[in-house]
C-alpha cells in the first residue's frame, strides 16, 4: 500500500510540473548564445573573394603570384584562366588566348580545369576541351606552358588521341623534372561516365600513356554516398528520372618531395592511394604489375584536391567535413582546418610563404544537384592557412 502511495505521489508531482510548464522549458526555449557547438580548427585567412564565375583551380608561384581558373560549367566565364592582380582577376596570359578557336582547337583555351606553377619559371594550363563534361573536342585537350617572366606561351602539348577517350575529363596535374629529357607530367582522368586513369606524358616527345585505366584505385567507389552540409550530395537525376549520385573518378593528385611516390584519389571515394612513380613511367611494367604495386593508404575523408610539401606531408581536402587534413611522413593524419566557411575545398597549393592556399567554391550547391536551383551564395573564396612548409620541389 505504501509503495502504491509513493508511486502516486511521484506521478502527481510530474503532472504538476508539466502543468506549470517547468518540464517544457527545454523544448520551448531557444538555444542560448553560449550553447556548446562544434569547434573550428585552424586560423583561416581570406585572400580573395570571387563575385562572378566559380573558380576551381589555384596555384601560387615561387614569387607569390596567384593564378586561378574558371571551367565552363554553366557560369558566364569571360576568361577561363586569370591572375589575381591589384585586387582583381585579369585574363591570363591575355584575353585573346582565352577564346576558343573552332578551326584550330589547339590554339585557344576552351575550358581550363587546373593551373599549376612548375617551380621552373612557368605556369601550366590544363585544358579539358570538354565544357560541361561533354566529350572532349578533337585536338583540343592540351597542356599550355606560359613563361612567367615574359607572360608568353612557350609550349603547347596536345594530348595524343590514344589517351583521350570520349569520356575523358583531364583534371589535375603534377610535374617532375628529375625524369625525362624535359620532364614528366602526371595527369588524372576524372571521368564521370568512363574509366578513370593516370595519364603519364613525356614533355620532350609529347608521347603519353594511360596507366591504371579503370583500376579500382582510379575508379568511383560504388558504395560511396557523400554527405555535405548534413544532406546527400552530388545527387542528380539519371536518364530514367530516378535520383543517382554522380560518380567522379581519379581527381586529386600529389607527387612526393623526392619524386618517388605519386598519391591520388577519386573524388567519389574516401581512400588515398599511392604508387611508385618510376613504375608508372616504365612501359615494360604491365598493368597487372602496376595494380599490384598500388598501396591503399586507407581513409582520409572525401577529397577534391591533394597536395604535397617539401617535408614529406600530403594534404587532402575533406569536403564532407568542411576541412583540410594532413598526412604526416609517418602515415598519421591530423586535421589542420575545420570551419563551416570551407564550403567544398577544391584545389590546394603550397605557397613560398609557408601557407597552404585553397579555393572554397560551394561546388555541391550547383543547380544540377538541386533540381535546377542554384544554391550557391557569392562570393566564393580563396583561403589560406599557415603550415610552415615549402612546396614540394619538382627538380
Amino acid at each position: 500500500m505504501k509503495q502504491n502511495m509513493m508511486l502516486s505521489a511521484v506521478a502527481l508531482s510530474f503532472a504538476l510540473i508539466s502543468q506549470t510548464g517547468i518540464a517544457a522549458t527545454t523544448a520551448t526555449t531557444a538555444l542560448t548564445a553560449n550553447a556548446p557547438a562544434e569547434k573550428t580548427i585552424g586560423q583561416l585567412e581570406q585572400v580573395f573573394t570571387f563575385h562572378d564565375a566559380m573558380p576551381t583551380g589555384v596555384t601560387v608561384t615561387g614569387t607569390g603570384r596567384i593564378f586561378v581558373n574558371f571551367p565552363h560549367w554553366g557560369d558566364d566565364v569571360p576568361f577561363t584562366v586569370g591572375e589575381i592582380r591589384d585586387g582583381k582577376v585579369v585574363a591570363y596570359p591575355d584575353a585573346a588566348i582565352n577564346k576558343e578557336d573552332p578551326k584550330e582547337p589547339a590554339k585557344g583555351l576552351i575550358s581550363v580545369q587546373s593551373v599549376v606553377a612548375d617551380g621552373q619559371g612557368r605556369v601550366w594550363l590544363l585544358d579539358t576541351a570538354a565544357p560541361n563534361f561533354a566529350a572532349p573536342k578533337a585536338g583540343g585537350a592540351k597542356l599550355v606552358a606560359v613563361d612567367l617572366a615574359s607572360n608568353k606561351v612557350v609550349k603547347t602539348l596536345v594530348f595524343p588521341a590514344n589517351v583521350i577517350l570520349p569520356s575523358t575529363y583531364v583534371n589535375d596535374m603534377r610535374f617532375d623534372f628529375r625524369s625525362g629529357k624535359e620532364g614528366t607530367v602526371y595527369v588524372t582522368d576524372s571521368s564521370v561516365s568512363g574509366p578513370g586513369a593516370i595519364i603519364v606524358l613525356d614533355i620532350a616527345s609529347g608521347k603519353a600513356t594511360r596507366r591504371l585505366s579503370g583500376a579500382k584505385s582510379t575508379s568511383v567507389d560504388p558504395d560511396f554516398k557523400p554527405v555535405v552540409e548534413g544532406q546527400a550530395a552530388l545527387v542528380t537525376k539519371g536518364p530514367d528520372g530516378k535520383a543517382k549520385t554522380l560518380g567522379v573518378a581519379s581527381d586529386g593528385i600529389a607527387l612526393s618531395a623526392d619524386g618517388k611516390t605519386l598519391y591520388f584519389s577519386a573524388l567519389s571515394s574516401r581512400h588515398l592511394y599511392a604508387v611508385p612513380a618510376a613504375m608508372l613511367r616504365d612501359a615494360s611494367v604491365s598493368e597487372a604489375q602496376l595494380n599490384a604495386a598500388v598501396k591503399d593508404l586507407g581513409e582520409k575523408g572525401a577529397s577534391d584536391g591533394l597536395e604535397a610539401d617539401a617535408n614529406g606531408a600530403v594534404y587532402a581536402g575533406d569536403y564532407e567535413h568542411n576541412g583540410i587534413r594532413k598526412r604526416l611522413a609517418d602515415g598519421s593524419w591530423q586535421t589542420i582546418v575545420h570551419d563551416p566557411r570551407v564550403l567544398w575545398p577544391d584545389t590546394l597549393s603550397v605557397g613560398p610563404d609557408g601557407y597552404l592556399y585553397f579555393t572554397a567554391n560551394q561546388l555541391q550547391r550547383q543547380a544540377g544537384f538541386h533540381d535546377g536551383k542554384d544554391l550557391r551564395e557569392k562570393p566564393y573564396s580563396l583561403l589560406r592557412v599557415k603550415i610552415d612548409a615549402a612546396p614540394a620541389p619538382t627538380r
